[in-house]
């Protein structure tokens, strides 16, 4: 921690919720983190009235509550799950190399993009990328996942050959040829973090 931030116990202050972290530093505006053990913590101002940032935490009650309990429910579920093993691994990224071109060819036509080369890899950050060039990459563990849900990355990725940002121009393209685009991106937030958790363990 550095000396432009502080940390403080909370829990000893009846108005805050147990198991609280007040983090101060040279920021501008206050916001609520979850942790993935489930504690709150609260980032400040070095000077922020601390009567005010109850009167924050207050007023996001039901948002951190909801939160809490997902995030309880999240770890519960990872507790069960079976991890992927290098054959799994290796019997997704054979599978990705053969249905992800097509689905590309198959969206770039609709789009009317073209895309360099395509490349298979086994990642923990991220589900796909687009180069500058056109030089697209996809996460193999996206075969673990629904069909439509590939088709929802594979979309999102040729739309950077139109509009390299997350414009709301982008986003009108991708629901253009993807309707279901939301939903789609909804599974993965919801259900992601489990596929990597499973290809992270198998390698322990």
């Amino acid at each position: 921690m550095n000396k432009n931030t502080t940390a403080e116990n909370l829990s000893v202050l009846d108005e805050l919720p147990e198991n609280s972290e007040l983090i101060r530093s040279k920021r501008k505006t206050l916001a609520l983190q979850i942790h993935n053990d489930g504690h709150l913590i609260i980032r400040a101002p070095l000077t922020y009235p601390k009567n005010e940032i109850l009167s924050f935490i207050a007023k996001h009650k039901n948002w951190i509550e909801s939160n809490t309990e997902k995030i309880k429910r999240d770890n519960d579920r990872l507790k069960n799950l079976e991890p992927f093993s290098a054959q799994d691994i290796k019997d997704m990224a054979r599978k990705a190399s053969e249905i992800i071109p097509q689905r590309v060819r198959y969206y770039a036509e609709k789009l009317g993009v073209t895309y360099g080369r395509i490349t298979i890899r086994n990642q923990k950050t991220k589900w796909g990328s687009c180069s500058s060039k056109g030089n697209l990459n996809f996460n193999c563990l996206l075969m673990a996942a629904p069909p439509e849900v590939l088709d929802s990355i594979i979309v999102h990725k040729l739309c950077h050959r139109i509009h390299m940002d997350h414009s709301k121009n982008f986003y009108n393209e991708i629901y253009r040829v993807f309707p279901e685009y939301d939903k789609c991106d909804r599974w993965l937030k919801d259900n992601g973090g489990s596929l990597i958790k499973r290809m992270v363990m198998g390698k322990v």
